[in-house]
């Protein structure tokens, strides 16, 4: 009885550690689908089942026996004797092997049953895997189930990259597409134009077409106090009404404003903005000009010096003749 009770405690340790990792594996795989996660649950069961099956029928209360046969067989002894096909303890010795190893001896028991059919079962689900996933292409394999959410994320980037959603005071550059600038510029007039004036000549807020700016210019700092804004002279932060895409734009139309002359114009505010900043494509371009240059000179000394050397060979050639 006591060996019942363990086993029935293993087998409930068993169903509870497959349950959750069934569970995982479910809740995991968002992407299968519904017919795969109906086979999955079918041979968890069906393995769940033959185990519990072994389990309870592995009790020496129904092993089959001759004396057993005579008193009747339980139903439950029958299918012990189907599922395990066990030799009566009588008849051992028709099972016996020969050899022996220090009074050991073996017994030729048969593979049970229960085994055969779960082996056999291993085989049929490998067969209906592969027509229905490699044959007729129902299913998802996971290269092409990791191919569609790769799909997928790089879809979710490009709209990020087009809202704007990687750009920041940090990083922002200045637009100069014509597309871009005349979507700043519809930003500006539906925005910005009661407080700038349409000319960025300044009516409320300051004038953006001269050289003074009161919280710095340049493309970031024009971006830094769209987004924040400037609570304390009335004007709002901009970010939860623009995406920081529109906010790059708007920021690159206003310093198109710079040297214009605008109708009526505020007095200069602030200070004089010098920008110390210099676009690397510059200094990259101003690198390959250089490297350009002395790739040419070298060049011409070589010419220079292969002139030389003609003109010394065409001396010795004229002396020889002499």
């Amino acid at each position: 009885m006591k060996k019942f009770i363990n086993s029935k405690t293993a087998v409930a340790a068993i169903l509870t550690a497959n349950t959750s990792l069934f569970a995982q594996t479910t809740t995991a795989a968002n992407s299968t689908d519904e017919y795969s996660k109906l086979a999955g649950a079918m041979v968890f069961l069906l393995i769940a089942f033959l185990f519990v099956l072994f389990f309870i029928l592995s009790s020496p209360k129904y092993e089959y026996s001759a004396e057993r046969k005579k008193r009747g067989e339980s139903w439950i002894a029958k299918l012990s004797r189907i599922f395990n096909k066990t030799v009566p303890l009588e008849r051992e010795k028709d099972i016996m092997l020969d050899h022996d190893f220090d009074g050991i001896k073996e017994l030729n028991n048969s593979v049970p049953p229960w085994f055969n059919w779960l082996f056999y079962g291993t085989i049929i689900i490998g067969i209906v895997y592969m027509i229905n996933y490699h044959v007729l292409g129902s299913g998802q394999v996971m290269i092409d189930e990791y191919l569609d959410e790769v799909k997928i994320a790089n879809d979710k980037r490009e709209e990020l990259i087009r809202t704007g959603a990687f750009i920041n005071e940090n990083t922002v550059t200045v637009l100069t597409d014509a597309a871009d600038l005349d979507k700043g510029k519809q930003i500006f007039t539906a925005n910005c134009v009661q407080c700038h004036g349409p000319d960025g000549g300044g009516i409320v807020g300051p004038n953006l077409t001269d050289k003074n700016w009161i919280h710095g210019g340049g493309i970031k700092n024009i971006f830094k106090v769209i987004t924040e804004g400037v609570p304390a002279k009335g004007m709002i932060s901009w970010k939860t009404a623009l995406t920081p895409k529109q906010i790059q734009q708007v920021s690159s139309y206003v310093l198109t404003f710079q040297g214009t002359t605008p109708a009526v114009g505020k007095a200069p505010e602030g200070e004089i903005w010098i920008d110390t900043e210099t676009p690397k494509n510059q200094d990259s371009a101003k690198v390959k000009d250089s490297l350009k240059i002395k790739t040419d000179s070298v060049k011409v000394k070589q010419d220079t010096l292969k002139l030389k050397t003609d003109s010394s060979k065409v001396k010795k050639d004229t002396v020889k003749s002499k």
